[in-house]
């Protein structure tokens, strides 16, 4: 499985997005100037990386159910 190039790439993806995820709810956790600034611009990256992850799952499942 970790050999799998498309596996690692899914793994790589939805870290991207917990690490979005985790940095946007720490912003709003402190408020202030960063969370003013990048509070819902964080929220919209992990939008975009939710669905390239949710994609890229759906698309494993897919390959590995096919052959």
């Amino acid at each position: 499985m970790f050999s799998d190039p498309l596996f690692i790439l899914v793994v790589i993806a939805v870290s991207i997005t917990a690490l979005i995820l985790f940095t946007g709810i720490g912003g709003f956790a402190r408020g202030g100037a960063f969370n003013k600034k990048h509070g819902n611009r964080l929220m919209r990256w992990r939008i975009y990386a939710q669905a390239v992850s949710i994609a890229l799952i759906l698309f494993y499942v897919y390959m590995r159910k096919s052959g």
